[in-house]
């Protein structure tokens, strides 16, 4: 409370005294970060430190490396040291620059795959809750044959339908994630649609859109925002999977799961190919799970 009523006086303060928009801003963010850190444990600051990280990668990675992600600096296979933190590759490339710079193709490929999967899930789940009935009816089978069908497979059959490439490996995660954000979103929708006020809108004579876009929707789709923050871990798992099987990004792209990919090859000779993409796959995945859990028990 304290924080909240300094950041408002802050605001206020600013106002009357013309104090430039950039400071507003910049005290109300640190008054929200101060309220966030409260509760966070040792393992969410490092989890909030490795997104923040992982951030910097994909906005400025010319910052943390000086290295071009395809150019030869230096012998092959050389270990890591001073000059090439993790090492160089098969080609004489800096490995640690393949991580970074590869940090955006994995992520934005798992972030386009949610986006997919969270978007016409809410919108699957809201009608087939809302209609019922028959559309229900239809909508559930489709969903459970989702369901039955494990999701690497469904990605990969997807992958083959589309061609292969990073894009078509991004759309076909969104797809197998359809289902899952469907099933929470019309149980969601079916606690929310007998809800008194939705059903005193609906005898005042509202329609059926307005409904679901005012009072139903607004309503239900918490939970499946929280959802989302988990389902990117996985899909930055079956990204990097399907990279590793040859169904996503090409080389030379430095993508995570194609770097794994050629490391595997150089394990007994050269280990720290395999080991530095692996790690930053894990710990990604571990992070943006701790972040989703600490989200959700704030807002919960």
């Amino acid at each position: 409370m304290t924080d909240t009523a300094t950041t408002t006086t802050t605001a206020a303060t600013a106002a009357a005294t013309d104090v430039p928009r950039h400071r507003l801003i910049g005290h109300r963010l640190i008054g929200l970060l101060r309220s966030a850190s409260r509760g966070a444990r040792f393992g969410d600051i490092l989890a909030f430190s490795w997104i923040l990280i992982l951030i910097i990668f994909v906005a400025l990675p010319g910052m943390v490396t000086k290295y071009a992600p395809d150019e030869a600096v230096s012998a092959s296979f050389q270990s890591p040291s001073g000059a090439h933190w993790f090492g160089t590759d098969y080609l004489g490339r800096d490995l640690y620059s393949r991580v970074v710079y590869g940090a955006s193709r994995t992520l934005a490929g798992s972030l386009i795959a949610v986006v997919i999967g969270l978007a016409i899930g809410i919108v699957l789940g809201l009608i087939a809750a809302y209609f019922g009935r028959l559309v229900d009816a239809l909508i559930g089978r489709v969903v459970d044959v989702l369901l039955s069908i494990p999701g690497l497979l469904l990605s990969m059959v997807v992958v083959v339908a589309l061609g292969f490439g990073a894009f078509s490996a991004a759309v076909a995660v969104g797809v197998a994630n359809i289902a899952t954000f469907t099933r929470l979103m019309r149980s969601e929708v079916l606690t929310v649609r007998n809800l008194q006020f939705v059903e005193a809108s609906s005898h005042l004579g509202a329609g059926k859109v307005r409904i679901l876009a005012r009072h139903i929707l607004p309503n239900s789709y918490g939970s499946v925002l929280s959802l989302s923050a988990l389902q990117l871990g996985s899909a930055i798992i079956w990204i990097a999977s399907l990279s590793f099987l040859g169904y996503g990004a090409p080389p030379p792209n430095p993508e995570w799961g194609l770097l794994v990919s050629e490391g595997r090859k150089y394990i007994i000779s050269s280990p720290w190919l395999l080991y530095f993409p692996g790690v930053a796959i894990v710990v990604s995945v571990i992070a943006i799970s701790r972040f989703s859990h600490f989200i959700r028990k704030k807002v919960g």
